[in-house]
């Protein structure tokens, strides 16, 4: 009996090291699960072409992972144009929607696409999975550098007059952000946003070439996108939907307010993963944004790319877009747009 007793011992004692060295190898030392993500390459998607908001930002958190070593995978960023990125979203929210190796970069036309009633996308954040926000920026009224339009106002009353003399470009198809932030200062101004003439690009670089081609008057864009082309005299700003005025190249830019036009826009930019999103690669993207902000690196590309910081974690920027789907909802119902 006493050696059935000892050998039934030795046998659950042999059980019990097995599992606990079995659980050994699963976790690290400081007691987190080890994760065998990311086994492959990244992509990142920029859903428009090259030169505007989406590229900017998806291509500047590709090279800081690289260069902080924050990721030891190569981050490959696409671009993926079409319908103002209606085109791709579509394919993200169901074609992609369980690929843990594609992630987004998107700011406000994922909400605008979705509300609009033109042109209107079935796809909107609720069908990704929202990872941080990163960046914070503000609309842009362009003109080209010899263009007759000095302000904001001038251009304004030559649209009252005759809206069909002017010509509004974007990047972004009518309705969605760059049409908005185009049209809200007319709106304001007490022009008929539909009577302002609009022509849709791919993207903010399309829409710029083709203001400096002489195939658009003005363009609406992102303030932090046209630095350059204010540096190298292309162009000239005529107003920023901030609510103060921006620093460095467009300090001396007038906002909305300013010209007594009671308007703004922000525009934010963020990272999105796909809807079904495997737990193991959120919380490993989650973790790497959060550390990401923080590094040197990542500051030096805000202030090169005249970014203002905005960073929110995976469940505040959630908690955000909930909020900006009313805000977005409510601008679109005033200037008959809404679905």
């Amino acid at each position: 009996m006493k050696k059935q007793f000892m050998l039934c011992f030795v046998l659950t004692l042999s059980f019990v090291l097995a599992a606990c060295g079995s659980n050994t190898s699963k976790t690290s030392g400081d007691g987190d699960s080890k994760s065998s993500y990311p086994e492959s390459n990244i992509v990142m998607v920029a859903p428009s072409g090259a030169g505007g908001g989406w590229d900017l930002t998806a291509r500047a958190v590709s090279k800081v992972m690289s260069e902080t070593g924050l990721v030891d995978k190569a981050i490959t960023v696409e671009n993926r144009a079409g319908g103002g990125g209606a085109v791709f979203m579509a394919e993200f929210a169901t074609k992609e929607a369980n690929n843990d190796y594609m992630l987004m970069a998107k700011s406000p036309p994922i909400l605008v696409n979705n509300l609009k009633a033109e042109g209107n996308s079935p796809y909107g954040y609720k069908d990704t999975k929202p990872l941080a926000q990163l960046t914070r920026d503000y609309g842009a009224i362009v003109v080209k550098a010899d263009s007759p339009y000095n302000s904001l106002t001038e251009i304004l009353d030559a649209i009252k007059e005759d809206p069909s003399s002017i010509t509004l470009a974007g990047g972004s198809a009518p309705g969605s952000m760059d049409h908005l932030i185009g049209i809200l200062p007319a709106f304001k101004y007490g022009i008929d946003p539909k009577t302002v003439k609009y022509v849709s690009y791919d993207g903010g670089g399309e829409a710029v070439a083709a203001l400096l081609g002489g195939n658009a008057d003005m363009i609406a864009t992102d303030a932090s996108a046209i630095g350059e082309y204010v540096k190298s005299g292309d162009v000239k700003v005529l107003a920023v939907s901030s609510t103060e005025r921006l620093t460095g190249v467009l300090e001396d830019v007038p906002t909305f307010q300013e010209l007594g036009i009671d308007a703004e826009f922000t525009i934010w930019r963020g990272i999105f993963g796909p809807k079904n999103m495997s737990d193991e690669a959120y919380e490993y993207w989650t973790k790497k944004l959060a550390e990401m902000v923080e590094t040197d690196e990542w500051k030096t590309e805000l202030e090169r790319n005249g970014w203002a910081s905005e960073y929110r974690d995976a469940e505040e920027f959630t908690a955000f877009l909930e909020e900006q789907e009313k805000v977005i909802g409510d601008l679109l119902k005033a200037l008959d747009m809404h679905k």
